[in-house]
């Protein structure tokens, strides 16, 4: 039975073997699907081991997706763009790479219907998720993409990383700290990016981000709003969801790359809401 894992640190908690076997069902694969927790220190190790036992592909999780990319031996266009990956299987004995995020992410913003097109979108974070999504969203011409974070050095060599080509719509990119004094107004599209829910921090964000014509969005996830969204609903944002939808539809595309088929997710969508639900 070929095999299948999440990495990533934490990982205990990971939705990926529910959703994975779901698919193999729906589509009469036969897989297994495992969590992997490498040390901080040995990823490499892990993932080398992992294929070397005859692994058949990897999902990649916080704090790996940068390191994932430099591992790779072959990498689609995507990761290229991203300088991170999220995907990784064997092909002719080469380690492959592709990234899944922004597919994910823009599949749950149709789903939801989230406009993006000649939209002002605020990203808070400059992690390996922002590397996924970034080429993604500019490819369905935003009016503008602002990225912030807590360190305005790591935003900024972030946008750097990605060329004219990737920008089709030429929309306007800038970065910096969220206290940017070129924040001191609301965004069409809010998207946190930041890892502070999974590490438990609390974030406070200015009220003056939303307004009542706001869409937020958390990649997060949790039974209930997180805290950012429940930021967000009380500053009267219009719209406001987690990033469950786009779990399911990164994922989705990982299967495909690996088995050929793409998985249908509506139903899966109402399953693990139900089961983030019951199990709060």
């Amino acid at each position: 039975m070929d095999r299948y894992a999440v990495v990533g640190q934490p990982v205990e908690h990971s939705r990926s073997p529910y959703i994975h076997t779901y698919f193999a069902i729906q589509t009469q694969q036969q897989i297994e699907y495992g969590r992997l927790a490498p040390h901080i220190d040995q990823f490499e190790e892990c993932v080398k081991d992992f294929f070397n036992s005859g692994g058949k592909g990897l999902n990649i999780t916080l704090p790996f997706k940068e390191r994932a990319y430099l591992l790779a031996q072959q990498l689609s266009s995507r990761a290229k763009i991203a300088h991170a990956a999220n995907t990784l299987w064997i092909e002719e004995g080469r380690i492959c790479a592709d990234n899944t995020d922004g597919l994910g992410l823009i599949a749950d913003f149709n789903y939801l219907n989230i406009p993006i097109k000649n939209k002002s979108v605020l990203i808070l974070g400059a992690g390996g998720a922002v590397r996924g999504v970034l080429g993604p969203l500019l490819e369905h011409s935003p009016a503008e993409i602002f990225i912030a974070n807590r360190t305005a050095k790591k935003a900024i060599e972030l946008i750097e990383d990605f060329q004219t080509d990737s920008n089709p719509g030429n929309a306007k990119v800038h970065a910096g700290l969220i206290t940017d004094p070129r924040l001191s107004r609301s965004f069409d599209v809010i998207i946190n990016a930041t890892s502070a829910a999974i590490k438990g921090e609390a974030l406070v964000f200015p009220q003056h981000l939303f307004s009542s014509h706001s869409y937020a969005y958390d990649m997060s996830y949790r039974a209930g709003l997180t805290p950012f969204l429940e930021q967000a609903a009380m500053h009267k944002a219009a719209h406001y969801y987690d990033g469950l939808g786009m779990l399911i539809e990164q994922a989705a595309e990982s299967f495909r790359i690996w088995r050929h088929c793409r998985p249908k997710t509506d139903e899966l969508r109402v399953l693990l809401r139900q089961q983030l639900n019951n199990n709060s």
